[in-house]
C-alpha cells in the first residue's frame, strides 16, 4: 500500500510539472502569436483557455501528491510547490475574468443613440454583428437594460472644434484614426484591446444643436471578433465622451 502511494506521488508530481509547463506553453504562446498576428485573434484567445485547463489539472494532480507523499520524501517538491503556484494563478486569473464577464451582457455593438446608431462610413461592420443577439430588437433590449445611463454628450462648442478635440484624444488613446472629417462631423478609429490586442472599432458623430453654438457627441463602439466585450465598448465610451467633455 505504501509503495503504491508512493509510486502515485512521484507520477502526479511528474504530470502536475508536465502539464504546468504545456499549459504556460500553450496559454501566453497563443496569445502572444495572436498579439502579433501570427495567428488569429480567436484561436490565441482559445489557446489561452486550453492552456487554464491544463493549469487547472495540474493543480488538482499536485494537490493529490501532496496528499499521497504525505511523511514520503519527494524528489523534486520545491519545483512542485512553484507549479502548484504557477497553475493556481493562472486558473485563478481566469475564474475572475470570468465571473467579470458574468456581470456584463453578451454584446459587442454599444452606442449612446440606440434609436439611430452611428454608422461606419470607412471602417467595415462585421457582417455577423448580431451575433449573441439574434435581432436588433434583441440587441436593443439587453442594450438599454445594460448601458442605460449612456446618452449623447452636448457641448457648448462649434462642430469643427469638437472633431479636432476627438480626433487628438483619440491619437492620445493609442487608436489608429480612419476618419476625421469636419465636414461631415465624423472621426472613426480602431481602438486595440488587451495584450491579445482585440480590435474595436469605434466611431463618433458630432451634429450641430440648432443655437449652432453648442454640438451633440453620439458614439458607438464594435468589437470586431466575438459575442461578448467584456463591458470594454461601454467603457470606453463613458472614459473618452467623459474626456471630451473637458477638453
Amino acid at each position: 500500500m505504501e509503495n503504491s502511494r508512493t509510486r502515485w506521488g512521484y507520477r502526479l508530481s511528474g504530470w502536475s510539472k508536465g502539464m504546468t509547463i504545456a499549459a504556460l506553453f500553450c496559454g501566453f504562446g497563443g496569445v502572444t502569436a495572436a498579439r502579433y498576428d501570427l495567428i488569429g485573434k480567436i484561436p490565441g484567445f482559445l489557446g489561452l483557455l486550453g492552456g487554464g485547463a491544463l493549469a487547472t489539472l495540474a493543480l488538482i494532480a499536485g494537490l493529490v501528491a501532496l496528499v499521497l507523499a504525505r511523511g514520503i520524501s519527494l524528489p523534486g517538491r520545491g519545483m512542485l510547490m512553484a507549479c502548484l503556484v504557477v497553475s493556481g494563478l493562472y486558473s485563478g486569473f481566469l475564474v475572475s475574468r470570468a465571473m467579470n464577464a458574468a456581470k456584463v451582457p453578451a454584446i459587442h455593438d454599444v452606442t449612446t443613440d440606440l434609436a439611430d446608431p452611428p454608422s461606419f462610413s470607412r471602417l467595415p461592420l462585421r457582417p455577423d454583428n448580431l451575433a449573441g443577439v439574434g435581432t436588433v430588437d434583441n440587441w436593443k433590449t439587453i442594450h438599454a437594460a445594460a448601458y442605460g445611463d449612456l446618452a449623447p454628450l452636448v457641448v457648448a462648442k462649434p462642430v469643427a472644434e469638437v472633431v479636432a478635440d476627438a480626433t487628438r484624444l483619440a491619437r492620445e488613446e493609442g487608436w489608429d484614426i480612419a476618419v476625421s472629417d469636419t465636414a461631415a462631423g465624423r472621426v472613426e478609429a480602431t481602438a486595440s484591446v488587451s495584450f491579445i490586442r482585440f480590435k474595436d472599432d469605434v466611431v463618433l458623430r458630432i451634429t450641430p444643436e440648432e443655437d449652432g453654438k453648442r454640438s451633440r457627441i453620439d458614439m458607438r463602439s464594435v468589437s470586431r471578433v466575438g459575442v461578448s466585450d467584456m463591458g470594454m465598448n461601454a467603457k470606453r465610451i463613458r472614459a473618452f465622451l467623459a474626456r471630451l467633455a473637458k477638453a
